[in-house]
């Protein structure tokens, strides 16, 4: 049995990239632009918590990135990771000054990497969770707030998210960042709206989409079945075309002055409670 390598052999695998023209950095570099996939199916994630998390995940890896500046975190853990990625994947080591510039974030930790997204669908979705429940974005714009639904969704039970037309790309690092690796196991199916509500319905999938300050109570409404739940657009809300397809609309109770809840919280509070009703719902003999 060979054995495992050592910290130096691992470290050793890093290969020095001073040039902007490398293929793989020119995807990473196009990722964090624009949000959105390479041609081969990859996007970044950056941190040693997240590159962690996709190790933990099953995740396959293409490229990793270190800064030569690397310190702290990223520094103490380089090694380990680099033994636990697997001797196939391109390790490369950038200057400090071509990694900033590539990886855009407010604080990089020095460690950042392409990876392969799982193919998933919405049938993935509803038989993940039984009964079926799951998260409809409809046109949310903050990849911050999508990130944190991802994350709620799958802490609270949920078998997937739905991505519909006008939301953000879950491939943005900002999205990615907020699901905390959320996005590594939970199927995130980006599809038009008109075709998935038609599959929810034969599914026996009730459609809930929440409001400010009308509709039936959170806590009265009954949320154990199957369920998907709609948020709509951050300042405009759910799209006019999407309210008359509701099967009902549910409210957070909240103080009068507070005009509205941020769009994140919102479906974290309601998928909390959908889990607590299931857990609470007698079990058939």
């Amino acid at each position: 049995m060979p054995e495992a390598p050592t910290s130096s052999s691992a470290s050793q695998r890093l290969r020095p990239v001073s040039g902007r023209h490398n293929p793989l950095l020119k995807d990473l570099r196009a990722v964090y632009a624009h949000g959105m996939l390479t041609e081969d199916g990859c996007y970044a994630i950056e941190g040693v918590r997240l590159m962690e998390e996709a190790i933990r995940s099953s995740v396959k890896f293409r490229a990793v990135f270190f800064s030569d500046a690397a310190t702290g975190l990223a520094a103490a853990s380089k090694d380990r990771l680099l033994q636990q990625i697997g001797h196939k994947v391109d390790t490369l080591l950038l200057p400090a000054k071509l990694f900033q510039e590539t990886v855009t974030s407010e604080s990089p930790q020095g460690v950042a990497a392409l990876v392969y997204r799982k193919e998933t669908s919405l049938g993935d979705a509803l038989g993940a969770a039984q009964p079926p429940l799951l998260v409809v974005a409809a046109g949310l714009q903050d990849p911050g707030n999508l990130g944190t639904i991802l994350r709620s969704a799958e802490a609270f039970g949920a078998g997937g998210v739905v991505l519909g037309e006008g939301t953000a790309s879950v491939y943005n690092p900002k999205t990615v960042r907020a699901t905390a690796g959320s996005i590594f196991r939970l199927p995130a199916i980006a599809a038009k709206l008109a075709e998935v509500i038609p599959q929810l319905r034969e599914n026996g999938v009730r459609l809930f989409a929440t409001s400010s300050h009308k509709g039936t109570p959170l806590d009265q409404a009954r949320l154990a079945g199957p369920a998907a739940f709609f948020i709509g657009n951050e300042g405009a809300g759910l799209p006019r075309d999407l309210g008359p397809q509701m099967d009902e609309f549910v409210a957070i109770p909240q103080a009068k002055p507070v005009e509205s809840l941020n769009a994140g919280i919102a479906a974290s509070i309601i998928l909390y409670e959908a889990a607590r009703q299931r857990r609470s719902k007698p079990q058939a003999p």
